[in-house]
């Protein structure tokens, strides 16, 4: 349950706030809230810009990866709140950028952060992978002794 409870709530953010940029922030339009400086960019690549004009690619990327996961929970060899956290965001992450890159053609970036402009989805993933590694580092440990 923990798993869908993250991956809705990250799609539901995620889409949310792409919508609310593209609302009522111009391309290219640079502002702060709360103190965080943003900037309305539409990326048709990858992270960081790359592959421009591959958005749809990445896209059905999206899903291969979503239905991977999905398989790797039901065969049951990783269980537990970490991981079901770890895929949850992970999930979340690729489908938010999936419905940007599959009925847009493009993905909605607007965090300015070190490295690039990003969004809720992004962090999700940063998030996930993150939650994955100490998953992957807590198992071995329990595995050694």
């Amino acid at each position: 349950m923990l798993f869908y409870v993250i991956a809705i709530l990250v799609i539901v953010m995620d889409q949310l706030s792409k919508y609310l940029i593209r609302a009522y922030i111009d391309l290219n339009e640079t502002f702060t809230l709360w103190g965080v400086h943003l900037t309305h960019i539409e990326n048709s690549g990858m992270a960081g810009g790359l592959f421009q004009g591959n958005a749809r690619l990445f896209g059905v990327v999206a899903v291969f990866f979503v239905i991977g996961v999905l398989y790797f929970r039901r065969t049951g060899e990783m269980k537990g709140a970490l991981i079901d956290c770890s895929f949850g965001f992970l999930v979340g992450g690729a489908i938010g950028n999936g419905i940007d890159r599959l009925l847009f053609g493009q993905v909605t970036d607007f965090i300015i952060r070190s490295g690039g402009i990003l969004n809720l989805a992004d962090h999700a993933i940063e998030i996930g992978v993150f939650l994955f590694i100490i998953y992957g580092v807590v198992r071995w440990f329990k595995n050694k002794h």
